[in-house]
């Protein structure tokens, strides 16, 4: 950063009057000069000690200032200019606060003829509706966002310093180009302005509705706040952005007219699209704010610290079961008629699957409390997206929708986070290229995956080369789109929640041995589905009770699917006791109340026909191993290697750290039991991982600190409360980024 000896800020209202103030909190700027057109705001900026001299006359200053911060309306920004660029040194460095960027470039353009090299356009989005001196706040730029619109010719130095200053005052500063900075000001700040002007307006000039304005309610209050800014400053504001602005009105007017038609018609059914839509896309904004949505914000990093607990007890209830809550609302989007989900798993990767789905068109209902409502667009009434489908860290969520969007008439990107990113795509796109589809890949064969619509796909009798659940359903779902017979044949059993839900929503699946046909053109049949608890969730706690001395749970309406039970079969092999109550069918699947009590586990050597059955509870199955007498031996588990991490190494990792001897091996890991030291380990931002090791606590010698654990709410919203709530003792740390 240059060493700043003075600092001239032309323009002190609330904008340039709190910035002098965070910059002499902070202590930077040097000597700090303010011009103002109104003396009177310079003499009170003086006596209040905001600024250490000034004057209206900016242009006396500026040959002594080594950063200049131009802080004037930006319809005032080229008079500004022009008076100080005889002035101006080379060597100083001016930004400005405009938010208008493409104005003030133009202005600076005709000004010097091209931008200086030192002149760093930027916006703090911070303010209020009051103006002046008296408004300034030395925090006002603290947690808001100060985007910083840098040019080619831009210098280093300068960009550095400009950067520098304003993380100073507090604030989070972010790069973006001119134009998309014009862009999303004028749709997020300047048309919102817009429509309250207008709309107090409008009403003010009918006199019947003066008195309405007595009566208003806190809506009303709270839309038309922004009413009472600077009518001056926003009328510049709109000349400088036109437009951004026009543009930005344009596609208002447009959903305007699409709400006005669907009142006119008593549409209940478009105007129900056009207000879910509209709260799921507010909820989300809020959750960005909160840090809670399935996009991830790398701002906190959140840790867990497992200390040793005690014996489990009584009864509880695991969210529901994640691969069921996918496909209920992939299938429900694509059924005619309503569909109505209970038990809906609330967690980050379902519901990047179901914004995916509103995103297409889809209008869905909830979730609230487990409940959500789908109303069905029919295989073929899926609409573009507006921008890429953004799916988090949910794998099941890309290669099931790879299938589904290989058969629509629109093109279609597939998007992650860092994690997602890493996972291989080519094991379903490659099937998808034989049945006709234009499946892109990113380098490696990872996301994003970019798939062209309008394709003839045709069925295909497919040979697994590897036992996956998510590559079946890819393709037997392509297969719904596809002309003739689509069949999987797969080397070994895995889930068939697909074949079993296709069935419940009246399409056809033909299934004999290792193999599943279905046949293209037919139709899906909305159903109501009650998702049963995730045993995926509920082996932590059967793995927990096995290992915490003189534990007794009972894990209720818990998913017994016979493609999904080899953890309870493993975990019976080692000696577990465990077993079940209440037994019954709900919406084709079996589900039954799983009571575990603590017992003495042994080593086994796992069975290869068991791993397919158990692929996605092995972590916590390894903590069952580092606590059970002998050695337990795992093969055939490759696919291990390649989920959210490579889970054979991490586990491996943590147990050597917490004094647990365990040798890998390509397609699995030896671990021999032995006693849980204390110690840290690391998730590598893998839920499953994370959970597995706060479940080891229950018998480490100390406590276990764990980190990255943000993830758990992709698959366990609730873990840390329903785990204290057992017995165990978790707490959260949180640690701002």
């Amino acid at each position: 950063m240059k060493q700043i000896k003075t600092t001239l800020i032309i323009g002190l209202g609330l904008i340039g009057g709190s910035l002098a103030k965070a910059l002499k909190a902070a202590q930077l700027g040097g000597t700090l000069i303010g011009c103002d057109r109104d003396q009177s705001e310079i003499d009170l900026a003086l006596k209040l000690g905001m600024i250490d001299q000034g004057s209206v006359m900016a242009t006396d200053w500026v040959a002594q200032a080594d950063l200049i911060i131009l802080s004037v309306p930006v319809i005032a920004m080229e008079t500004v200019m022009q008076q100080i660029a005889p002035y101006l040194r080379a060597d100083s460095i001016v930004t400005d606060v405009g938010s208008s960027k493409g104005s003030v470039l133009a202005a600076a353009e005709r000004t010097w003829g091209q931008l200086p090299v030192n002149f760093v356009l930027g916006h703090p989005i911070a303010g209020s509706e009051k103006s002046g001196v008296m408004a300034a706040k030395v925090d006002l730029y603290q947690r808001h966002k100060v985007i910083v619109t840098p040019a080619p010719c831009n210098s280093a130095l300068a960009i550095q310093t400009v950067t520098q200053l304003w993380e100073a005052c507090g604030a989070e500063v972010l790069t973006m180009e001119i134009a998309r900075h014009d862009e999303v000001l004028a749709a997020t700040s300047h048309l919102p302005h817009l429509l309250a002007f207008s709309l107090v307006d409008t009403l003010a000039r009918q006199d019947e509705n003066l008195e309405i304005f007595r009566y208003a309610a806190g809506g009303f209050r709270d839309f038309t706040r922004i009413a009472a800014s600077d009518p001056v400053m926003w009328r510049d504001i709109f000349i400088a952005n036109r437009d951004a602005v026009l543009q930005a009105l344009g596609h208002f007017e447009e959903g305007v007219a699409r709400l006005r038609a669907a009142v006119e018609q008593s549409d209940s059914d478009a105007m129900l699209g056009i207000f879910t839509r509209a709260k799921s896309a507010r909820d989300h904004f809020s959750r960005i704010l909160d840090n809670s949505a399935y996009i991830p914000m790398q701002n906190t990093l959140i840790h867990y610290r497992a200390a040793p607990g005690k014996a489990l007890s009584g009864r509880l209830r695991v969210p529901g079961d994640k691969s069921i809550s996918h496909r209920s609302i992939m299938l429900g989007s694509l059924a005619e008629g309503v569909t109505h989900i209970t038990g809906f798993l609330e967690g980050e990767d379902s519901l990047a699957t179901l914004q995916a789905f509103r995103d297409m068109g889809v209008v869905i209902e909830g979730p609230h409390q487990g409940e959500v409502t789908v109303h069905g667009v029919g295989l073929k009434g899926l609409t573009k997206p507006a921008g890429a489908l953004y799916l988090g860290n949910s794998g099941t969520s890309m290669r099931l929708l790879a299938g589904l969007m290989a058969g629509q008439n629109f093109d279609v990107e597939l998007t992650g986070d860092a994690s997602l990113s890493k996972r291989p795509m080519e094991r379903v796109a490659a099937p998808l290229r034989a049945m006709g589809a234009v499946v892109e890949t990113s380098e490696g064969g990872r996301p994003p995956m970019i798939i062209r619509g309008g394709q003839a796909l045709k069925g295909i009798h497919y040979d697994m080369p590897m036992a996956s659940a998510q590559v079946k359903s890819c393709v037997l779902l392509a297969g719904l789109y596809a002309q003739g017979e689509t069949t999987t044949v797969e080397p070994a059993p895995t889930r068939d929640h697909t074949e079993r839900m296709l069935t419940g929503f009246g399409y056809p699946v033909a299934r004999e041995g290792a193999s599943a046909t279905v046949i293209g053109g037919g139709k899906l049949t909305a159903t109501d589905i009650d998702v049963p608890s995730d045993i995926s969730s509920a082996a932590f706690f059967m793995v927990a009770a096995s290992i915490a001395e003189g534990s007794d749970i009972t894990i209720e309406h818990v998913g017994l699917n016979p493609t999904r039970v080899g953890v309870i079969n493993i975990l019976r092999l080692m000696g577990a006791d465990i077993s079940l109550e209440n037994e019954r069918e709900v919406g084709g699947e079996p589900v039954a109340d799983i009571r575990v009590r603590s017992a003495q586990l042994k080593g086994i050597d796992i069975p290869e026909d068991q791993v397919p059955l158990a692929i996605d509870e092995f972590p916590v199955i390894f903590i069952a191993a580092a606590c059970a007498q002998g050695v337990t031996r795992l093969r055939g588990a490759e696919e291990l290697r390649v989920k959210e991490s490579d889970r054979i190494q991490v586990m491996a990792d943590g147990l050597l750290a917490l004094g647990i001897e365990c040798t890998v091996v390509d397609d699995g890991i030896d671990i021999t039991g032995g006693t849980l030291q204390s110690g840290a380990v690391h998730s590598r931002d893998d839920h499953r991982i994370a959970m597995s090791f706060a479940v080891a606590s229950l018998r480490s010698q100390g406590e276990i600190f764990i980190e990255d654990c943000a993830n758990v709410a992709t698959s366990f919203p609730g873990f840390v409360e329903l785990a204290n709530g057992a017995g165990m003792n978790l707490k959260v740390e949180k640690v701002e980024g």
